[in-house]
């Protein structure tokens, strides 16, 4: 990495305790400044779609109350507009508002891989694709970083659970790694040009994200060129000495000095070298003096301007309506007809839910709502009626009300989804099922033979058997604080639909390839399905889906003609052969037939929209790029070509291939790393019940060891109290699980409470600004594990030695600054 002059001198004089203080938050959001040097402090915030900027003294956790900002839609929302140009606006406008708001590093987007159906953070991610889920991201990337703020791609990696997520272990084989879980980052990275990168809280492969040398040197720093700062997840650092041995260069939020006093002892001892810790805080000050070099010095109140507001509002809008989905329309009921009788029925149309639950939970300068908007359109409205309650059982009487105006209508207008508590930071989806109050209701609306038109919100893919009630369904998804005027743009037929699914919904959860291992039950969780993500698995497997990945529907039609394909790019005439003006989502897919090492039987490897007029054709190209062929050879350990005759598909979805190629490729490989006879499950795709045996070939030789041990350590959650020997400790764990249960009865979900709940004991040492000390957390394990009078010493012990050596720290560096 290149070092500026500044940064040179920087080094050599900082002491070895600013040094290590560097390393380590100063509040819940700012990194340490050293005055004596004029090295100031940066701000983090959150802000997957949206800034979330706190203002004075943030709470421990940094959950609460912030300032106004625009709410974009999710990512998972924009992630089915397939829209790379739009995704860098989005990125443009993020950037735009966190420099008024006074924040320099954004962390996000979210781009970790939805494995299964039931993780409850799949809203704050793009897609079940990395090459999809990679585009867009770098799109945040780079228009975020147009207006002088570093944004900060998360989590790596390989976090795909939310469930005990500061606990668990990821286990899973070099090539699934490569190929699946890392190359969205891999593109944020080289074409977005990330600045910073966060960490997850989970180990891969035995070894804590943040600490692992093979994600962030070997593969991050070596392969791939960053240059940039390795943040940690808040309070996602274990072992600190090694996080900055393996190129960690910043842990948030807050640990006081106690990180610091660890890692001057670790140097003293020689544990770690000054070289290993001014190589992270090399880094750090070049990413520091970058953001303030570019920035002004935020106001004294931080706000977005009038201006800003009105033109985001804007582009939140279009972006939410760019990425509807229109997933049925039967004998073209959609658009509505202005002339016929309808009602709006569902409590979602009322209050909208418009984003996720948890840390990208975004504080909306405005929210709009269906029913406020129903008079700016041309629709002849008989009224509304709630219908049900959300989080709530059935209602008898709001039910009626609702078949008493519906009965009347000649069709109705059914908002339905996810509520606020199904799908949340934090927790896992319990099934992939509506509420059941919703389902009834829209069965009884049904029976009434009138067209029911089912509009849907949610952030992840849900199980559909009551389609057959709806004549038409939109998702808008979480379409942010202008999702509902735009969903009134596309069901008037002022906005042609365009969007496309960004993952598969199966017909049941049962279907899922993880379903057999997700969540885990223990701390290991195995990946045995190895590459078979998504649509990789139902496309090879032949396995039965409600809606394929890369599905949706338009208004107008779109003809596929004339392909042609060299080892470069494949051609091809798209053609709008229908009346309206509409845009089409051509992706581009990848297979070989006959090929020795296993694979998917087609895979994402370019996309592009394509706007065209009533009639209009046009020529479009999608490049073949250095991805399109490469496999990770897990022998060689490096991206090879397989020699052999691919397929290239030009399709509507993964499942609706218009247009197919056939190419001849070079190879590089020289041995096959793979013997079918020992995975035949990994060459037939049916991945869903793979034996030991196999899933120990793909490791490499054998399956790693459930690490299992009555006692509980620091790494272990709060909620794995329950079975604790100390009476103590299951009680606290009961009092615990009861505060969680009554937040979720209220319908939405508390994201203290679950932080708390799924916290290790670590952590507590990690977010309490130096109160408590890794030997006072140590201590509390020992009192966990039924030694309470030992334990209780090493807490007392502790919390008065880490008293003293706070002070004795803070003397040092104010006499560092009082000697200069």
């Amino acid at each position: 990495m290149s070092c500026s002059k500044k940064t040179k001198q920087m080094l050599k004089v900082l002491t070895i305790e600013e040094k290590a203080a560097l390393l380590s938050g100063k509040t819940v959001w700012e990194t340490r400044d050293i005055p004596r040097l004029q090295i100031p402090s940066v701000t983090c915030s959150d802000g997957p779609n949206g800034i979330r900027r706190q203002v004075g003294k943030g709470d421990h956790l940094g959950l609460n109350s912030s300032l106004s900002a625009t709410c974009f839609p999710t990512s998972a929302t924009i992630g089915n507009s397939w829209d790379i140009k739009l995704a860098e606006q989005i990125g443009a406008a993020l950037g735009s508002e966190a420099a008024a708001l006074g924040v320099d590093i954004l962390l996000g987007p979210g781009l970790n891989i939805k494995r299964s159906p039931l993780c409850g953070r799949n809203f704050e991610y793009f897609s079940e694709d990395p090459y999809l889920s990679g585009k867009l991201a770098a799109g945040y990337v780079r228009g975020i970083q147009s207006q002088g703020v570093a944004a900060c791609p998360k989590h790596f990696a390989v976090n795909s659970q939310e469930e005990r997520r500061m606990s668990m272990n990821a286990v899973l084989d070099e090539r699934t790694l490569r190929e699946i879980y890392l190359t969205g980052f891999e593109i944020a990275v080289k074409e977005g040009g990330a600045q910073t990168l966060m960490t997850s809280y989970n180990e891969v492969n035995g070894v804590y994200a943040n600490e692992n040398k093979h994600l962030l040197q070997d593969i991050l720093r070596d392969d791939w060129g960053f240059e940039g700062i390795v943040i940690t997840d808040w309070g996602g650092s274990n072992d600190h000495i090694a996080g900055v041995a393996a190129g960690s260069n910043l842990e948030m939020p807050t640990p006081g000095f106690d990180s610091a006093i660890s890692l001057v002892q670790a140097w003293r001892d020689g544990k770690i070298t000054e070289k290993e810790i001014d190589r992270c805080v090399e880094g750090l000050l070049e990413v520091i003096f970058s953001l303030k070099d570019k920035n002004s010095p935020g106001t004294a109140e931080p706000a977005v301007s009038k201006e800003d507001a009105r033109e985001h509002h804007k582009l939140a809008e279009r972006a939410a309506a760019e990425s509807i989905v229109l997933l049925k329309n039967e004998d073209g009921i959609l658009p509505l007809d202005p002339n016929a009788r309808t009602v709006v029925i569902g409590d979602f149309a009322r209050k909208a839910r418009y984003q996720g639950a948890g840390s990208s939970n975004v504080n909306s300068i405005r929210q709009e709502n269906v029913t406020d908007l129903l008079e700016e359109y041309p629709i002849l409205m008989l009224g509304y009626a709630q219908g049900y309650r959300r989080n709530s059982p059935r209602d008898p009487k709001l039910e009626e009300e609702a078949l008493a105006i519906a009965s009347q209508a000649d069709q109705i207008l059914y908002f339905s989804g996810l509520d606020e508590i199904i799908e949340a930071e934090g927790m896992e989806r319990k099934h992939m099922k509506l509420p059941e109050n919703q389902i009834a209701l829209l069965k009884r609306l049904a029976g009434l033979g009138k067209k029911v038109i089912a509009v849907l919100n949610g952030g992840s893919s849900i199980e559909m058997p009551w389609e057959n009630c709806c004549a038409a369904i939109v998702h808008g998804y979480l379409g942010g604080q202008a999702g509902a005027g735009a969903m009134l743009k596309v069901l008037t037929g002022q906005v042609n639909p365009s969007g496309k699914l960004n993952e598969t919904y199966p017909v049941s959860y049962e279907d899922t390839p993880a379903f057999n291992y997700y969540p885990a039950k223990f701390r290991d969780s195995q990946y045995r399905e190895s590459i078979y993500v998504g649509y990789r698995y139902y496309d090879t497997a032949d396995i039965k889906v409600q809606y394929p990945f890369g599905y949706g529907l338009s208004y107008t039609s779109f003809e596929y003609s004339e392909l042609t394909v060299t080892q470069n790019e494949a051609a091809f005439i798209l053609k709008n052969t229908g009346e309206r003006d509409g845009a089409e989502v051509a992706q581009l897919y990848v297979g070989c037939r006959d090929g020795k090492v296993f694979r998917p039987v087609r895979e994402l490897k370019g996309f592009t929209k394509v706007f065209l007029k009533a009639g209009e054709e046009k020529k479009v190209s999608v490049p073949l790029d250095e991805k399109a062929f490469r496999y990770w050879d897990v022998k060689t350990g490096r991206w090879e070509v397989e020699e052999g005759e691919y397929q290239i598909m030009i399709g509507a979805s993964s499942r609706d291939i218009r247009l197919t190629a056939a190419l001849s490729v070079k190879g590089t490989t020289d041995i096959i790393p793979y013997s079918r006879s020992m995975m035949e499950s990994y060459y037939t795709g049916k991945i869903r019940k793979v034996p030991d045996a196999q899933f120990a070939a793909l490791m490499g030789g054998k399956i790693p060891q459930e690490r299992t041990t009555e006692e509980l350590t620091v790494n272990d959650a709060l909620c794995q109290m329950e079975k604790a020997k100390s009476p103590l400790a299951r009680l606290i764990y009961r009092i615990l699980t009861n505060i969680k249960d009554r937040s979720e009865e209220k319908g939405k979900p508390d994201l203290n409470v679950l932080f708390i709940y799924n916290i290790p004991f670590r952590g507590i040492a990690k977010m309490t600004n130096g109160i408590v000390s890794m030997k006072m957390a140590e201590g509390m394990v020992t009192v966990v594990n039924g030694h309470f009078f030992k334990g209780m010493g090493h807490i007392i012990r502790g919390f008065f030695e880490n008293r003293k050596a706070n002070r004795q720290f803070a003397r040092k560096l104010s006499e560092g600054e009082i000697k200069h």
